[in-house]
């Protein structure tokens, strides 16, 4: 099972035995992670985007809209708070913009991901066709050359 090492930067390791300790490995990332993240790091829209649907669905910000409401309702604005109502779906409209670039981002990750894992499974898929016909050439030679050894001789 992972578990994150305290001296590395939180990333997942794994636990790998030489017999007398256990020393952590750093478990790599997959190439289309790494790739996604090297791509959106490089845009700048993108990166913004990142941070604003990150605070998004945090706690904070859930508890920030709780404070900001209430002083609203409170202390700015009589009922029926038409300002208050104008300006949550203005962020309504916003937020569920973020929502879908990141339901996009993530679209774009999970297909260049398939598409890795389909051309490594691809080539393994072409060895291991190798490697099965190369032991069957082998095996069918081994046998001929049994068969055709005269009885009478020990190996």
């Amino acid at each position: 099972m992972a578990k994150p090492d305290p001296s590395t930067d939180g990333s997942p390791t794994k636990a790998r035995s030489n017999g007398l300790i256990a020393l952590p490995v750093k478990l790599p990332h997959h190439p289309a992670v790494l790739e996604e993240q090297q791509r959106r790091a490089a845009d700048i829209q993108l990166r913004i985007a990142d941070r604003i649907t990150a605070f998004a669905g945090s706690m904070n910000f859930v508890y920030l809209h709780v404070v900001l409401f209430a002083v609203w309702m409170l202390f700015f604005e009589s009922k029926p708070w038409p300002t208050l109502t104008l300006t949550v779906s203005l962020e309504a409209i916003f937020l569920s913009t973020f929502v879908m670039i990141g339901q996009n981002r993530q679209a774009a990750f999970q297909q260049a991901k398939a598409d890795h894992d389909f051309t490594e499974q691809e080539l393994e898929l072409k060895t291991n066709t190798q490697l099965t016909r190369e032991i069957d050439r082998l095996t069918t030679e081994l046998h001929n050359r049994l068969l055709q050894r005269p009885t009478g001789q020990q190996s």
